[in-house]
């Protein structure tokens, strides 16, 4: 989620539990807000803290967003165009992350920190301009604190309206395609690279986006087990589930990377992380596959609570330090690294 606004600030977090919608029972909207200097600087510091047999420091895949609403630009039109802005220029609005794009330069440089698409934004556009538009109570208070949603309140989208690419009828699927167009120039742009890898919003996508992908230099399709793919039946929604295995290739040769062990202590405080996470790693490597670490950007983040990061980041330096002890020989690489070495012909 790299790149997408969640909670702007501390007096908004204040703000919002003053009217009653307890945004501290969402973990995204208790922690979670674009990565400070500090937040950056700090993570940097306990990857380059480990090396491996090849002494590469760990990285970590920053599967990012590239832009965010422009919610002026939206208002002065009254709701009935949406705009957007790259993320660089929502940083500079923030305080103590003006400076932030230039960590995340670094972090490229100095492979710690590399950079896949994860869409132009973290949003359902079709369906949040609609209900703007309609005057949606919840959605305006969100909109009014430049927040995607309040999600901590139940609402008509499952995820928030965090979920770019589901659909609820074919209109709206053909808006899909464009928006990844858009996403994938700007993040060359921003980057200077063409990304390799996708993961969707939510691990919700409609397959027939996956030739069109190919077309734009997506090689892989990262994800965990289940692909959630939108189905209309006469107009009523619904998910299928397909399941999906590190290495296996779909008809258009893309390969898709699946995640089999995670690190998120923000979300639940009461399981033991470190020893979850280095239990599914020794069954990845028992089996002779990749260790895929899912792990999302709200884990490291302390410009809203400063002990939510210090305490995670404590935690992940002790789970790199058991990696590189109990595997002597593990290899740290992102995960189009991973996708070349899968693909590379034997």
């Amino acid at each position: 989620d790299w790149g997408s606004i969640r909670m702007p600030s501390k007096a908004v977090l204040k703000k919002l539990q003053n009217k009653g919608y307890k945004p501290e029972n969402d973990p995204y909207l208790k922690y979670d807000s674009l990565a400070s200097e500090d937040d950056l600087q700090n993570l940097f510091e306990i990857l380059s803290s480990v090396k491996d047999k090849n002494g590469n420091m760990a990285v970590l895949t920053a599967n990012c967003v590239v832009a965010n609403p422009d919610f002026n630009k939206i208002q002065e039109h009254g709701f009935q165009e949406y705009f957007y802005e790259p993320f660089t220029d929502t940083l500079k609005r923030y305080p103590n992350h003006q400076n932030s794009f230039q960590l995340w330069q670094e972090g490229i440089k100095n492979r710690l920190f590399i950079p896949q698409f994860h869409g132009r934004e973290h949003l359902n556009v079709y369906q949040w301009m609609n209900d703007l538009r309609k005057g949606d109570e919840l959605l305006r208070e969100a909109f009014n604190n430049e927040m995607i949603s309040i999600s901590s309140i139940p609402s008509k989208m499952t995820f928030g309206y965090m979920e770019s690419l589901d659909y609820f009828e074919e209109a709206e699927k053909n808006t899909k395609n464009p928006g990844l167009f858009e996403g994938l120039d700007l993040f060359e742009k921003i980057f200077g690279y063409r990304s390799k890898s996708f993961i969707a919003n939510c691990y919700i996508w409609s397959s027939s986006i996956e030739p069109f992908l190919k077309e734009q230099g997506i090689f892989y399709l990262q994800g965990i087990i289940n692909q959630l793919e939108p189905r209309l039946n006469d107009n009523v929604h619904s998910y299928a589930y397909k399941k999906h295995f590190t290495g296996f290739k779909n008809k258009y040769g893309q390969r898709y990377l699946v995640r089999n062990a995670f690190f998120e202590p923000s979300l639940d405080n009461s399981t033991d992380w470190v020893y979850d996470c280095l239990s599914r790693i020794s069954i990845a490597f028992k089996l002779k596959k990749p260790a895929i670490i899912a792990s999302h950007r709200l884990n490291y983040i302390g410009y809203i609570h400063n002990k939510n990061s210090h305490r995670n980041l404590f935690l992940l330096k002790h789970l790199l330090s058991e990696i590189v002890k109990r595997w002597p020989d593990v290899e740290f690489m992102t995960s189009d690294e991973l996708g070349d070495l899968i693909a590379k012909p034997v």
